[in-house]
This record gives structure tokens, sequence and C-alpha cells, in this order.
């Protein structure tokens, strides 16, 4: 099938179908007829909402429920969940999905395996013989422990953490927030020190209390998410001592969930209450991960970008990790288990895109519905000139700059509302192509095209080119008249996107349905989720994007240096 470029005079330019895949290319054939009669369950804990999605052997969801909880902001840069809440949000979806697929005449037995994605780096804490939280989970955008982590930039030894774990220190991995937990709550310095501390990320907490909590005290972790905590060693997938000395942790003052691959029939137990009581969980990973493997990210090469509360990118480098020197992290990708090797990517994290409009909204009263961003937006013909570094957490990937705060640069009298609204969205793509550079650098190779999932991905006119058209919000769910420019134009490569955009829950569904022999080869699973793709080409010249890109690294540059390591709000 030939491909077709699309026109950037077109008002709302339509994506150019994929040319479908061959049984003969993928090597493996995916028998429908037998796979819709076979269903699992997947539970999303992210950073905003908790969903529960149901699954067939083909990859379609066939019921849903999303709950969305509490963000607690104590402070300024502080971000916090309760744990009980995450846990009651997650059961209500499992049984309002599971009430709709019964009413939908399906039998619960047909429900094979359950998988569990979440946010990582979120860091919880607990008493080990009672079981109960001991602090809110410190969220992963959470920036209280900038003064900790100078600190720990400037010890000896410092500099060779990232060789061993794949992440720098900032205050993006878990790593920090357990140690300032230990240094300012003192129920939890006094847990550990009675040696009856119980750390674990979301995946953790989930799994503990599924299980039946302190009963069964299952306490285990998958490899992708223990590698965003700082204590495992990339190459052996066990925790390491030079890295837990580093941090002054004394394994035998804490309890560490056992690391265990993403995909298991038994690691993960079982749900031990409510309509799905007593079916297996048989997947993990981490919420980056699930979308990398919904993707069928499986080959070395190949890579995704997901648009949600953050933005996040994964490049496959297949069997051995890759270090990387251009302000990247290296982590696993996915472990299956077996005889199989683990599979490592390269990442750039974005801490802010979704978010950033739904600041515009709570924050700023810029708008008092989601769906208004539309409107302001096309109050204006572009950004006016303003860049807006949306650093409200630092910046991180690839730049790493702790110590900068949101900056708005270019303001003049003639700015509007609706020229902020633009540099707001503008600033996850800006950010996507500095990461996309990195891991040329790292790589050596130029990206051929990146597949794009989360909400962002669903307009048309973001993923491809417009001058003014619809900009879909990731955090919030709402169409924007925005943007300048687009994510296409600007990496200058096609942006490829699936049908169905619930990658995240389908990779978590995929890790467990691979545990219990729904799917039994890779093959199998390339095939899903590849009707119905669609390409998005660039066609914005290469001068006109680099000028772009250059005028927001100039507002990068200046955006440092606006956080006082010795910030009051710090040492609470």
């Amino acid at each position: 099938m030939a491909i077709e470029k699309s026109s950037a005079s077109v008002a709302d330019p339509q994506p150019i179908p994929k040319e479908e895949t061959t049984d003969e290319d993928l090597g493996a054939h995916l028998d429908e007829k037998k796979l819709k009669k076979y269903y699992i369950g997947s539970i999303d804990q992210g950073t905003t909402s908790t969903r529960f999605i149901i699954f067939d052997g083909v990859g379609h969801p066939v019921a849903q429920h999303q709950i969305e909880f509490t963000q607690h902001y104590p402070h300024s840069g502080w971000h916090e969940h309760d744990p009980k809440e995450l846990i009651t949000s997650v059961e209500q979806c499992i049984e309002k999905a599971t009430q709709s697929f019964i009413d939908q005449g399906h039998d619960i037995s047909d429900i094979k395996a359950v998988g569990i994605t979440n946010q990582r780096e979120t860091t919880i804490v607990w008493d080990t013989n009672t079981g109960e939280a001991l602090h809110n989970a410190i969220a992963w955008p959470d920036t209280r422990t900038k003064s900790l982590a100078n600190k720990l930039k400037a010890k000896d030894g410092a500099d060779s953490l990232q060789n061993l774990c794949g992440l720098p220190i900032s205050t993006y991995p878990s790593s920090v927030k357990l140690l300032w937990l230990l240094e300012h709550v003192e129920a939890v310095r006094k847990a550990y020190d009675e040696g009856r501390l119980t750390f674990g990320t979301v995946d953790t907490w989930l799994l503990y209390h599924l299980n039946g909590g302190k009963e069964k005290n299952i306490l285990v972790t998958d490899a992708t998410n223990a590698s965003r905590t700082m204590f495992m060693d990339l190459y052996t997938l066990e925790y390491d001592d030079k890295l837990l000395d580093f941090f002054e942790l004394d394994r035998n003052k804490l309890t560490l969930p056992k690391i265990v691959p993403s995909s298991s029939p038994d690691a993960f137990g079982a749900l031990t209450s409510g309509l799905l009581k007593g079916v297996r969980i048989a997947g993990c990973l981490g919420d980056q991960s699930a979308a990398l493997v919904g993707q069928q990210g499986f080959s070395p090469g190949s890579a995704k970008n997901t648009y949600g509360t953050g933005c996040f990118l994964l490049y496959n480098v297949g069997e051995k990790p890759v270090i990387s020197k251009h302000g990247l992290l290296a982590t696993v990708a996915y472990h299956f288990g077996g005889e199989r090797k683990p599979i490592y990517a390269l990442e750039g994290s974005i801490a802010v895109a979704g978010s950033g409009v739904k600041f515009l909204m709570d924050n700023l009263g810029f708008i008092t519905h989601s769906h208004k961003i539309s409107d302001l937006a096309a109050t204006v013909e572009d950004n006016g000139g303003c860049v807006f570094v949306t650093a409200f957490s630092g910046l991180f990937a690839p730049y790493w700059i702790d110590d900068a705060k949101g900056t708005i640069f270019g303001i003049t009298q003639f700015t509007e509302r609706g020229h902020i609204a633009r540099a707001t969205l503008e600033a996850t793509c800006f950010q996507t192509k500095a990461i996309l550079d990195a891991m040329e650098l790292d790589s050596g190779h130029k990206l051929a095209e990146l597949a794009v999932d989360g909400g962002m991905s669903n307009s048309n006119l973001c993923m491809q080119v417009s001058s003014a058209g619809h900009l879909y919000n990731p955090c919030l769910e709402a169409y924007c008249q925005s943007s300048t420019q687009t994510q296409a134009n600007l990496i200058g490569i096609p942006v490829d996107r699936p049908a169905m955009h619930e990658t995240t829950a389908l990779g978590a569904a995929i890790a467990a349905g691979f545990a219990v022999d729904i799917w039994k080869e890779f093959g199998e699973l390339k095939e899903i989720n590849q009707k119905g793709r669609v390409l998005f080409e660039p066609n914005m010249t290469k001068e006109e994007s680099s000028k772009m890109f250059k005028k927001w690294g100039r507002a990068v540059e200046m955006c440092r240096g606006w956080v006082d390591t010795d910030e009051a709000n710090e040492d609470f």
C-alpha cells in the first residue's frame, strides 16, 4: 500500500493509515476466534487516577472504570497521596468494571489473570508489624528533597552510582524520598531503628494489600519498578550493597521487597476479596515500561512516548544496559522471566506535560472547565513570543536542573492569557525534541519513527501540523485550539499512533496473559493493537524547527538558579 503524505494546508490534517504488517512478517498468527474467549484484567494506578480495564485476548477493552483520587500539596514543591485512598480506588475500580463485565453477559471465570501497572518512584513506607502506612506517599514529581539531593551529589562515590543503577542523583528516584522520610518523620525513623520499617513503591503496596496484607505478607516488586529506586544493580537485578551503603541504609533495619520478573504465574499472588477473589495476579510493570510493551516495543531501536501528567520516552536498547552520557536514564524495559533475558531501555522523563494545562485551570484560573482551553487558545494566532519553561518540579531529562522554577519568558504588554496557554502546550514538544537528540547521541542511531500514546496523542493536529488547531490535553482530556508547532514537525520524523490508546494498561495485561499462556510467542503479541494505526508525517522545514528549538534552549538556560537550597520549606 502506497503511503501519501498529508498536506499542511488542511485545517484538520488527517493521518496516513499505516501499512498493515502481514502474519508472515510477524512469524506468528494471532487466533482471534480462540483468544476472544479469554480475558485479562489490568489495574492501572496512575498519578492522578486509578482505572481497571478488562481486555479480551486480542487486546480490545471490553469493560473499565476510572476514579480520580485526591492530590495533596502540603507545601510548595510537595506532592503526596494517601496510601489508603490508593488501595480503595483500586478496589472500587475492580468492582465497578467487573460488574459491567458481568452485566454484558460475560462469566468471571473467563478472566484468567490480572496485571498491575503503576506510577513509579512514588515512595510508601509502612510498619512491618501492623501493615499501616507511616506517612503519606511521596509522589514522584515531589521536589522537597532538592537540598538533600545536592548534599548527596557532593558525597564521595556519587559520580559512580549511575554506572551501576542507571539513574543520576536527583529529586526523582525513590532513594532520596526514603532518606527524607527517615530524617524528618519521627515515626518512620523509630520504625527503622527498631527494624520494623518496610519500603515499597506503589506496586509493592498494592500487591501487599490485594493479597490480604500482613496475613500473607506478599512483599515483591518487579525489575522495572526496582530499577527506579537507585537500590538495584541493573546488571544483576538484585539489591546492591554498594548502593545501599552510599545511602547509609542497613538491610537489617529495612525490609525491601523481593525483585521478581515482570511476568510470573505465581510471584504476585492472587486477589483475596471482591468479585475477582482468587484470580491470579500474573504481571507487574512500571507504567512507562507497560506502555512500551503495550506498543509492542520488543525490538532494539523501537521507542514510544507517553503523554500523561508527565511525558516519558523509552527507547529499547536490547539485552545490555546503555549508560547515558547525555542526560538520560538507563532502566529495565521489561523482564518476562523464564529463560528470557531482561530487556533494557534509555529513558527521557519530562515532569510536566498535561499537568501544565491543569495548572492554568486550577492555580491561575485561566479557565473554569477543561473544554474552555479551546476558546482561550483560539483568541490568539500564536504564542506572541512567549516561552514557558514548565519547571514545576525542576527540569528532568536531559537537563536535570533541580534549581529551576517554572518561568515564562517574552512577556510584554501585548501578552494575553491565550499566548501563555499556547506556550504551556508547546513546552512538552520542545522537551521531547531534546530527549530524542540525546538518545541519538547515546545510541548512535537516529530514530526512524516514534510510537505515541496518552491523551495528547489523540489530537491529529498535535501529532502533526497546524497553525491553529486542536490540541488534546493529556491530563484533562480536552481538545485545545493551540499549538504553533506539533510533535512530528519539531522532531522531524513520523509519529505512529495506535487506534486503541490504552497502551499502558494493555502492557500490564500482556505481561499477565503471557504468564498464564494466553500468548506464548512474542510474534503473537506483536500482532496486538496493530490494526488501524496511523502515521503523521512532518512537513516543517528543518530551519523553521531549529529556530523554534533554539529559542527554547535559551529559555532553559535562563531558568536556572531560582531555587535557594536553604529554602525554609525544605526543612519541615
